[in-house]
């Protein structure tokens, strides 16, 4: 909580009841590099594990590509389906890259598999008005965005990236 000023102890602390997973919710936490993001979404992921909820953890990037291949092979839906018997997905850096039109629409199947089934917590550097950019396509963004946010505790996060930071003080 050093690092991090516009999330509380007491706002995460809150989250750690998984109620937010029980009631099929999703976390969204936005904000530039180094702000804990990542951090936030693997200790919650983390602490749902010992709670005993079925959690994967992806970075954007992985995930695409993984549902890229096994629509390739033909495999996609049960991939989707596999990936849905999570209780938690989280998914980290979305935004990060660009991505092909095959891959918005696998994501788009995957998010719209999940939606008021499972729970889903996303990191990015982007806000949502600009997530027409990287994915090239209002049509497939709007509809994400749709899903992702409807049922969402959405954190914007700031601050000072702690690896500048740590980088200044050495």
């Amino acid at each position: 909580y050093r690092h991090q000023t516009t999330i509380t102890k007491r706002q995460v602390n809150a989250l750690l009841d998984f109620q937010f997973i029980d009631e099929r919710n999703n976390l969204v936490f936005i904000g530039p590099p180094g702000v804990g993001k990542t951090h936030l979404a693997i200790g919650i992921g983390y602490k749902a594990v010992e709670a005993g909820y079925r959690v994967l953890f992806r970075n954007a990037l992985d995930l695409v590509e993984e549902l890229e291949l096994a629509e390739m092979k033909g495999d996609l839906k049960k991939r989707v389906s596999a990936l849905a018997k999570y209780d938690l997905l989280v998914i980290d850096e979305l935004g990060y890259l660009p991505m092909t039109r095959q891959a918005r629409y696998n994501l788009f199947q995957l998010i719209n598999s999940l939606y008021e089934y499972r729970s889903i917590i996303l990191t990015t550097n982007k806000d949502f008005t600009s997530w027409g950019e990287f994915f090239h396509d209002d049509n497939v963004a709007v509809p994400i965005i749709d899903r992702v946010i409807h049922h969402s505790h959405i954190f914007m996060l700031g601050g000072e990236s702690y690896r500048l930071k740590q980088k200044v003080t050495s």
